[in-house]
């Protein structure tokens, strides 16, 4: 046996770590070829990974960060406290930070790199319920001052000196880099940023070899799909820039994560499967002596046995406890703790707690040598939640949700902590307790400030670019405002063209992210196959089964395309990663996000939420919209709510045209807005929704004079109707557009109605633009008043309003309300189902001939014509048999 584990240290030595994994790898595929079961481990013992003797030279100063983290427990715990008090009560979390002050301590003094660094500074997405510890911080290092730290949860009274509740760029958008708290968006969002920095890097825009991705997260987060789902995409790209730590304390929000198992095990087989390197970092140095004396390997046993749940209790309990209860299993165990105290047990610290051993673990995963070479690292860190917080927090079900300190909570944790506070501080007022900061010319602050600077700088901090200016030439817009001849053309078809010619541009077409899950055909994106290609860092190492095609499928190191598969999650992180890279990397990108419409908001609504909290700026692009153009796919296909959804994200500008000219005017606004000139710094983060369809039409040229404001700010006339008959006003957006159109010509030649038509490219917009000048009449009553743009559009229209469109009527009826028009909403309600585009429309009463019959119902109504002109309309265009309907093709694929 010896003989083959020499030859194993001999390899290692010879070949590197990386060609003896591949040799051993096929060695256990051959012995498994050959009969054996497979030998290879899903897991190792529950130890830790490096052993002592491998662990570097500690590059600190020890006493001094041993210092400086009391501090910073102290100060975080009482700035959650002090929030406390009876009339603010805005709640926090203490024991968080309390267990995890050592994995950001290390970090922060020895590894993570600021953004003045040489080499472009780190991306650390630290854990949201941390978020104290981060604040206590920056108070020692002079960026926060005690007026700060009293405005925790406190943003709009106390401004401007309050702080968010967790990690959130945009309330603090000078200090936070990554929004976390959402659990499972930022492990998901870190693989993606990892990505996206190899991504600006292969692709020549950007040097980005010296940074490193970290993410803090707990264990029980890793319940979550999203933080699993998508690490082997940090695998198959060899993403060693990125190392995720893990912090297992064993705990949920609620309780244990795996009472009965053993969670570390758990994550380490999942990381292992997926590819990754993994570090345990389980046990502090006071345990390295008795596992060298475990001769018999019953320790080890026992370690591997034990569930977490008793390991929880164990640090509930005290040293004799656990004297008895874990060392007492066996003979063997129990005499190796014989000369022990039970204080000396009760010392035997977790792994996550000892600065020597998660340095070393840091100083592994960041090498890019042996171990870390070409694979992403996780980093199983064995904490305690609630560590120094005393027996009443410490490793308790309820810790989570434990905000206050009793008074001797506060004096046990202030003995424990060396904090010169005294018991009258404490007894005159529990949520008055000072914090405490030494000076800044005190050693312990300025070793830290110092390890700072030769960093690079403070982390966390936000950057805003210097130079963010991206301007599209006027050719670009040409193609798409001539429209489509007499060839027939889908808006997704419209837009995709726009795209390319965007892709083209000389200035920045570099800068264009075009971003697909695995849709690119359906999309009609497929042409952008072998100029621009499909980003994989590996290259393409294979040959194309349609390499003969003309549209045949490229992958390529500087590949333009973010293709992530059928993987809208993934695509949504990528898309964040390049729309915040103006202020991650200071180069300005311009991510467009094109997905089935269905499969958007509704499955990702929570990370383009963490997209807005993080400031992006780009286009998302709902292609094969609408409820009854794509109805040969049926119901869960069929998209008659994300423009409702959409609306709730404050930072999405929600668009619906009808034609490729609208496209070329709200497109190159977004452009405009995000990234020009002329735009207010506060105005440049959004993101810009359109909706486009897959039903094939004749796009008209822009026509001339066309009202390119209203295009932009949501509603513009498309065609009028001079005729002496009632006055109607017909409102649709989308694809509704062209029934509205021949609802028109139904209504003049049948009864002599004369309506006019409008394209609402964005109901939502009108809405939020007439609530914005109701809330400034309401509050500003001695200034000029306002007027919402829809209202100053329709004044003087006449007659009732019919508006429609593919989706449902919650939809248009955003507007109702805010003009006098009697206002009347045709809308797909209903469930979506399989069946010709016609039929569908007929079906939901929102095709030409409905909207006509609604006009004159409406018109009866008042007067304007005979009363039974209502019924007479429904007959007339049989309104309930679905086969009577003609608005529209046939079909309604994908």
């Amino acid at each position: 046996m010896s003989e083959w584990l020499e030859s194993v240290d001999a390899l290692i030595a010879s070949r590197g770590a990386q060609r003896a994994e591949e040799i051993i790898r096929a060695v256990a595929a051959r012995a498994t070829a050959s009969g054996l079961p497979s030998v290879a481990p899903v897991t190792t013992d529950y130890v830790n990974t490096i052993p002592p003797e491998d662990e570097p030279d500690f590059a600190g100063d020890e006493a001094l960060e041993r210092q400086f983290r009391k501090l910073l427990r102290w100060n975080a715990a009482v700035l959650v406290q002090r929030a406390q008090r009876p009339d603010i009560a805005v709640g926090g979390h203490i024991s968080t930070y309390a267990g995890a002050a050592t994995l950001y301590e290390v970090g922060l003094n020895h590894f993570f790199r600021g953004p003045d660094h040489p080499g472009g500074g780190d991306q650390v997405f630290f854990q949201g319920h941390a978020s104290p510890g981060m604040y206590a911080r920056a108070f020692l290092e002079g960026r926060m001052s005690e007026a700060d730290l009293d405005g925790f949860r406190q943003e709009k009274s106390k401004a401007p000196h309050g702080l968010s509740s967790y990690p959130h760029p945009r309330l603090m958008p000078d200090f936070w880099q990554f929004p976390t708290v959402s659990m499972g968006i930022g492990p998901m969002n870190a693989i993606y940023q990892a990505q996206f920095n190899r991504y600006l890097h292969n692709r020549g825009i950007k040097d980005t070899s010296d940074q490193h991705v970290w993410a803090f997260l707990g264990d029980g987060e890793m319940d979550e799909p999203e933080s699993r789902g998508l690490l082997q995409l940090a695998a198959n790209d060899g993403l060693d820039n990125l190392t995720f730590v893990i912090n297992c304390n064993l705990q949920r929000l609620d309780g244990p994560v795996r009472g009965n198992g053993k969670i570390v095990q758990e994550l380490e087989g999942f990381f292992r499967g997926a590819g990754w390197n993994v570090i345990k970092v389980l046990w502090g140095r006071e345990w390295d002596d008795l596992f060298a004396q475990d001769s018999s390997g019953q320790l080890v046993r026992i370690m591997n046995e034990t569930p977490d749940g008793d390991f929880q209790t164990y640090k509930g309990e005290s040293g004799a406890y656990v004297r008895e209860n874990f060392f007492g299993k066996t003979p063997e165990t129990k005499a190796l703790v014989d000369s022990y105290t039970d204080e000396q047990i009760w010392g035997l610290k977790r792994g996550g707690h000892d600065y020597r051993k998660v340095y070393a673990a840091y100083h592994a995963a960041t090498s890019r040598q042996g171990m870390a070479a070409g694979r992403p690292t996780v980093i199983l860190a064995k904490t305690v939640k609630g560590y120094g917080l005393g027996a009443h927090f410490e490793a308790r079900n309820a810790t989570h949700q434990m905000k206050k300190l009793t008074k001797d909570d506060l004096k046990a944790f202030r003995d424990l902590m060396n904090i010169p506070v005294t018991d009258a501080q404490i007894d005159e007022d529990t949520y008055g307790v000072p914090y405490y900061h030494p000076g800044a010319d005190s050693d312990v602050v300025q070793y830290a400030v110092e390890r700072r600077r030769k960093l690079g700088g403070f982390v966390p901090e936000r950057r805003h670019a210097t130079s963010t200016t991206l301007r599209a030439d006027d050719k670009v817009f040409e193609g798409i405002r001539k429209g489509s001849g007499k060839q027939e053309a889908a808006t997704t078809m419209a837009f995709v063209r726009l795209l390319r010619d965007l892709m083209r541009d000389k200035d920045y077409g570099a800068q264009v992210v075009p971003i697909i899950p695995d849709e690119a055909r359906t999309f009609g994106m497929d042409s952008f196959f072998p100029s621009a290609k499909i980003y994989n860092p590996r290259g393409q190492h294979y040959t194309s089964v349609d390499r003969a095609l003309l549209l045949s499928y490229k992958e390529s190191e500087q590949g333009q395309i973010l293709h992530a598969g059928i993987n809208e999650a993934g695509s949504v992180a990528a898309f964040t990663a390049a729309a915040t890279s103006y202020a991650t990397h200071g180069e300005p990108m311009l991510p467009v996000y094109v997905f089935y419409s269905m499969f958007g908001f509704q499955r990702t609504g929570d990370g383009l939420w963490a997209a807005m909290d993080q400031m992006a700026r780009g286009f998302v692009i709902g292609a094969t919209a609408g409820r009854t153009t794509l109805t040969g796919e049926g119901l869960q296909h069929a998209d008659g709510h994300s423009p409702l959804l959409a609306s709730s994200n404050p930072a999405m500008k929600i668009y619906d045209p009808a034609y490729g000219y609208e496209i070329a005017h709200i497109v190159r606004a977004g452009l405009e807005q995000m990234y020009g000139p002329d735009t207010p710094d506060d105005q440049r983060d959004v993101m810009y929704y359109l909706t486009v369809y897959n039903e094939p039409m004749v796009q008209p040229a822009e026509p001339e004079g066309v009202d390119t404001e209203g295009i932009v700010r949501g509603i513009h006339k498309v065609a009028g109707d001079d005729g002496d008959g009632p006055k109607v006003q017909l409102m649709a957006s989308g694809v509704g557009v062209p029934w509205a159109l021949e609802a028109q010509k139904l209504l003049r030649d049948d009864w002599g109605v004369s309506a006019d038509v409008w394209s609402v490219t964005s109901w939502v917009e009108l809405r939020r633009d007439a609530l914005a000048a109701e809330r400034h009449n309401w509050l500003h009553p001695d200034e000029e008043r306002r007027t919402g743009y829809l209202a100053e559009k329709l004044a003087g229209a006449e007659g009732p309003v019919i508006a429609s469109s593919d989706y449902a009527t919650g939809v248009p009826d955003q507007i109702r309300g805010l003009f006098p028009n009697p206002y009347h909403v045709l809308g797909a309600d209903d469930h979506g189902f399989s069946d010709t585009r016609p039929a569908a429309r007929r079906y939901f009463t929102i095709d030409s001939h409905s909207i006509a019959a609604k006009a004159v119902q409406a018109l009866a109504q008042e007067g304007k014509l005979p009363a039974e002109a209502a019924a007479e309309a429904v007959r007339k265009y049989d309104l309930l048999d679905v086969n009577a309907g003609t608005s529209g093709n046939a079909g309604g694929d994908a």
